[in-house]
């Protein structure tokens, strides 16, 4: 989507961690995993490198103190359409808006989410993140954690067409992720499973679907001036959410991983789910996202 240009951002929804990583030592981590971490993108769980790459491995990473400062300056539109940290602030706050309006009619007590952008590495309430844990939702310190770098692994190793869409979907997911922490799902639901339509797979379907539903509304949804935060969503924006939404499916990760499919192992959905999820929210709305209440075959 184009941001509105005199469209007005507040500022300090996003915040930046600045952290420094050193990488010694040779060998890789294995086949296993690389699918591992590529899976837990959109998870909104928590992740240990140290599992995975083994007490016998010959890596080594060593963290400097983090420092928090503030993102990008960034107050108007044409910021957000310009520059990526702005992007994210005014995707943030266009967020914010839209559930604030929308927490009514789920039956929540809106809060706003904790929203870092970090470089290489950082601690979370869910342990010590990485780049290539990829975007997350930490229901613990009920935040989000995000390395811009993504992106461009969203294009080139995922196969999304990429775009302003495509990296504001990402947000919007966990943003997603965030709405079931405070409706409940996560400490409801049993996400230890996998499967085609497992509980877990359930989760991250329905927070596509919440993805899909904040797009439907963006463009008529206003900052604190009374502008619109966006231009009305094109065809060719759309697409480019739905490439990225089929880039993360479990059988597109896994074919490109592996070179096989395996469905008894999803946690996030297939490609066609993923995309059909973000549809229906875009469509219908936030109210039409229970994917809890769909017959498996039929998710």
């Amino acid at each position: 989507m184009t941001f509105n240009e005199d469209s007005q951002l507040s500022g300090g929804k996003v915040k930046r961690r600045g952290r420094t990583a050193a990488i010694a030592g040779g060998g890789g981590v294995g086949i296993v995993a690389i699918v591992a971490l590529l899976i837990t993108a959109f998870s909104g769980g928590n992740v240990d490198l140290t599992s995975l790459l083994g007490d016998g491995g010959t890596t080594q990473i060593q963290q400097q103190d983090e420092t928090v400062q503030p993102a990008e300056e960034c107050r108007t539109g044409r910021d957000a359409n310009q520059r990526v940290e702005c992007r994210m602030e005014g995707a943030a706050e266009s967020l914010d808006a839209y559930w604030t309006g929308e927490a009514d009619s789920l039956g929540i007590a809106y809060t706003t989410p904790g929203f870092w952008l970090f470089d290489g590495s950082t601690d979370t309430g869910c342990g010590q993140a990485s780049s290539a844990t990829g975007p997350f939702y930490c229901p613990p310190d009920r935040s989000i954690y995000l390395d811009t770098a993504f992106y461009d692994d969203l294009q080139s190793r995922y196969g999304s067409s990429g775009g302003p869409l495509a990296q504001m979907y990402v947000v919007a997911h966990e943003w997603g992720h965030h709405v079931q922490q405070l409706q409940g799902t996560f400490a409801d639901t049993d996400r230890s499973g996998t499967g085609a339509s497992s509980g877990s797979v359930r989760v991250e379907l329905q927070a596509d679907c919440y993805a899909g539903a904040w797009v439907g509304s963006a463009a008529t949804t206003r900052d604190a001036s009374g502008e619109t935060f966006f231009e009305p969503v094109t065809r060719a924006q759309i697409a480019d959410a739905l490439s990225a939404a089929s880039a993360v499916g479990d059988d597109s990760i896994q074919e490109r991983a592996t070179g096989r499919v395996d469905p008894d192992s999803f946690t996030h959905g297939s490609s066609a789910q993923r995309q059909a999820w973000f549809t229906r929210g875009y469509e219908r709305g936030a109210t039409a996202c229970d994917t809890f209440s769909v017959p498996g075959s039929q998710l």
